[in-house]
Order: structure tokens, then C-alpha cells, then sequence
């Protein structure tokens, strides 16, 4: 693995782990996962291979992506506080986050340290084309293991604000509604 790749999965590691601290929930709760991921894809995507059973080993591993991002997202604490929202990730949503994370560096080290032939013969086995279909479907997967965490957080957080729970600290504010702070 390349320093920058090392570099972009300890980042998105950290994004969780920034997170099993209560914060505000704002904007870089969303842009910064997302802004990763878009520098990750457009880095490493060239091309989505159909041939063989490309696509099968894509769309496995993009609804992995999928399952674990919504459950992360669904394991994340939203509650309202002095009229904004909190956000806080369970360790449940912390260790699904690494889980996904860290089987996609595990997978590349062990590739890179001895494990090339063992998936070389699985490729042939099982009709994948090329390299590019497994690159594809672990840039994939972690693309949608983002992007579904970070829409089940602010789908939540819709209808967590929508419901116009008050905070209790903030009698005041007992008729607002918390909204996601938008000056980050």
C-alpha cells in the first residue's frame, strides 16, 4: 500500500473514531466523509468491468458497503440539545465502520505480502476479468458504506428535528425545534 492510500484509510478510520465524541451535528459531519470518498473514487475508479462476473463481485461488495453503512448510521446517537443536534457513534456503528474498513486493508496487505495467487485462482474460478473488477468493487463498497452512513444520519436527523423535541436544558427554546447547525 502506497503512503497515500495508508493515508486515506486511517482518515476515514478517524472520521468514526472524531465521532465517539458527542459533537454538534453540521456540515462537515456530512462533507468531509464525503469529500474522502469523491477524492478516494475519482482517484481510484477508472472503470466499472461488466465481463465475466465482474459485475457479481461489484454488487456483493457495494451491498456490503450499503449494510454497513446503514447500520452505522442507525447505530449513531442523535439527540436534540440547546436547539441543535448532537451526534455521538455507538460502539456498535465505531466497530462496523472499522470492520469495513479494515477489511479492505487487509484484504490489499495481504494481496500485496503473499496472498496474489490465492486470488488470482479465485478470479479464474469464479470468471472475474481483471484486477480492475476487485479494485472497483472495494472503491465501491466504500463509497457506499459512506455515503449510506452519512444519508441514514441525516435522514435521522430530519426526522429527529422534525419531531421539535425540546431540549431540556433550554427552556427557552421549548417551542424551536433543534436544527443541524449549518455555520461549520
Amino acid at each position: 500500500m502506497t503512503t497515500t492510500e495508508w493515508i486515506t484509510d486511517i482518515a476515514l478510520v478517524l472520521i468514526v473514531f472524531r465521532q465517539l465524541r458527542e459533537g454538534r451535528l453540521d456540515r462537515r459531519t456530512f462533507l468531509i466523509p464525503l469529500g474522502i470518498v469523491a477524492v478516494v473514487a475519482y482517484s481510484y475508479l477508472d472503470s466499472v468491468p461488466t465481463a465475466g462476473n465482474d459485475l457479481v463481485l461489484i454488487a456483493a461488495l457495494t451491498a456490503v458497503g450499503a449494510a454497513l453503512g446503514i447500520a452505522g448510521g442507525v447505530y449513531t446517537r442523535i439527540r436534540p440539545l440547546g436547539g441543535h443536534l448532537m451526534i455521538k457513534a455507538g460502539a456498535v456503528s465505531a466497530v462496523l465502520w472499522v470492520l469495513g474498513m479494515g477489511a479492505r486493508m487487509g484484504f490489499q496487505v495481504w494481496v500485496e505480502h503473499g496472498g496474489a495467487d490465492d486470488v488470482a485462482r479465485f478470479s479464474i474460478d469464479h470468471h472475474i476479468t481483471s484486477d480492475q473488477a476487485w479494485v472497483a468493487a472495494f472503491v465501491l463498497m466504500a463509497v457506499t458504506e459512506v455515503v449510506t452512513r452519512v444519508a441514514t444520519i441525516y435522514v435521522r436527523s430530519r426526522a429527529r428535528a422534525a419531531t421539535g423535541t425540546p431540549a431540556a436544558s433550554a427552556p427557552s427554546a421549548a417551542s424551536a425545534a433543534p436544527v443541524l447547525d449549518r455555520t461549520a
